[in-house]
């Protein structure tokens, strides 16, 4: 599998210049969903994205998957500018999106197939990776027969398993029960450790996105603009519980909500 950070992060660099979405609706009148949004993403890093509903988040995740253009501005990752979607990106949604039809083992080698990079050690790849986010021994297990968690697992390890420079997150943890999303968290944070990603975590959640990441980049109501970029200076890795004890934790999700409140989100 990937390098862990300590080996070399395999993370890819990631840069948004003056980027703005404008959709036309069914009568033809534009509605702005981005407006010049500037960010910069070292490589290994974990940046969390949160914002009111309809701000442009998964819009800004879909340009940078290369799912739709954007209407100005640039993106690059690794310096190779964004025009279609790009094969070191990998992606993981709120919905788990798995193939009822096929394996957990399936699943997982799906975009290997795609992509016609399946080898011989594509099998053990995978099977070392469900060892890694708890799936040991469910290889042959069909989506039907997984919780919601574990199907979001499987759902990550599709991801990972393309080896992606940028990994982008959806709100995956959004539709899971509260025990089973702060597991996952957890989870993802001691993944990211090891394999050395570059991180995109879109969320709802503020104390999600500050337990995650080395910066929360905050986002205005339609159309968006990045109104503050956070920089997280907690040591690593981070505790759940202790976490949201921690004075430095709890100010930073203040600053988060003072800002919300301010725009009359919360």
């Amino acid at each position: 599998m990937s390098p862990n950070k300590a080996g070399g992060a395999i993370g890819a660099a990631v840069t948004l210049a003056n980027v703005s979405k404008t959709y036309a609706t069914r009568e033809g009148l534009p509605v702005q969903a981005l407006d010049a949004i500037n960010l910069e993403m070292t490589p290994g890093s974990f940046v969390a994205c949160v914002g009111p509903s309809g701000c442009g988040k998964s819009t800004m995740l879909s340009l940078l998957a290369g799912l739709i253009p954007s209407s100005e501005g640039e993106i690059r990752i690794d310096g190779e500018v964004v025009c279609k979607a790009h094969p070191k990106v990998g992606v993981v949604f709120q919905s788990d999106l798995l193939l009822y039809w096929r394996t957990v083992l399936g699943n997982v080698l799906l975009p290997l197939e795609i992509k016609k990079q399946r080898t011989e050690a594509s099998h053990d790849q995978v099977l070392e990776l469900l060892k890694q986010v708890g799936l040991e021994g469910f290889a042959d297990k069909y989506p039907s027969e997984l919780s919601g968690g574990m199907r979001q697992r499987v759902a990550l390890s599709r991801a990972l398993i393309q080896e992606p420079g940028l990994l982008l997150m959806d709100e995956p943890f959004a539709a899971l029960d509260a025990l089973t999303r702060e597991k996952l968290i957890v989870d993802l944070e001691a993944m990211w450790l090891r394999l050395g990603n570059t991180v995109l975590f879109i969320t709802h959640g503020i104390d999600e996105a500050v337990f995650l990441a080395d910066r929360v980049v905050v986002m205005s109501p339609r159309p968006g603009k990045i109104v503050l970029d956070l920089k997280i200076e907690i040591s690593r890795p981070r505790k759940w519980g202790s976490a949201h004890e921690d004075p430095l934790f709890l100010g930073y999700v203040r600053q988060i909500r003072k800002i919300f409140e301010a725009q009359g989100v919360l």
